[in-house]
């Protein structure tokens, strides 16, 4: 669901030089993007409760951290749908002031959009990046995956985190390769993680206590 939901979140026109022009007319589609923007949101707090639910067996602390920065994660992509929001209502906007006005519109229309992008890809991800780091050394510790999606949750973890740092810096743009290189084994990571847990399940957790 947080896959389906994230790509249906997406606004290409956003990456278009003239996109303070289209967005009015694309008014239907940034509605169902924020729609789905706000219902991905929901789903990552559905995914941060069942895991806390599970790692607390291991380590109570270590499971209230990774909850913490879950959490943090999901309030950033609720603080996006504000940004993107705003900048549909300025685009709006656009045609009634005058030509004096218009740059400064253009102004808070590009620190608006860029504002998202830095919600979405930086303040969202690196607390996400940072709690998975947490859930994945758990679930190692605990035996109850196979070690090898846990290890390789926790490597997938550190790329997305090393490639969201350098996003940070500015070394590299959303749209350079080696930044989607950097995100792909934890993207597709979590893919077959999820898919494993529909057919296989959890290990059970055998005679351990929480106490």
């Amino acid at each position: 669901m947080s896959f389906v939901f994230g790509i249906f979140s997406s606004i290409p026109v956003l990456e278009e030089a003239d996109y303070l022009v289209k967005l009015p007319a694309i008014e239907s589609q940034v509605l169902i993007a924020t729609f789905f923007q706000a219902s991905m949101a929901v789903v990552y707090v559905m995914i941060a409760v069942l895991f806390y639910s599970i790692i607390k067996w291991y380590n109570k602390t270590l499971a209230i951290t990774y909850f913490g920065f879950r959490m943090i994660g999901a309030g950033f992509l609720f603080l996006g749908i504000g940004f993107l929001l705003l900048l549909l209502w300025l685009s709006q906007s656009v045609l009634a002031v005058g030509q004096t006005d218009l740059l400064s519109v253009e102004i808070i229309a590009e620190l608006l959009r860029q504002g998202r992008d830095i919600v979405n890809h930086i303040g969202m991800i690196l607390p996400w990046s940072i709690g998975g780091f947490i859930l994945y050394v758990c679930l190692f510790k605990m035996r109850i995956i196979p070690r090898y999606l846990a290890l390789w949750g926790i490597v997938g973890s550190v790329l997305t985190f090393v490639a969201t740092i350098i996003l940070m810096l500015n070394v590299i743009s959303l749209m350079d390769p080696f930044y989607f290189l950097l995100n792909a084994p934890l993207a597709l990571g979590e893919l077959v993680f999820a898919i494993f847990l529909i057919f296989k399940g959890f290990t059970p957790l055998e005679g351990k206590s929480n106490e």
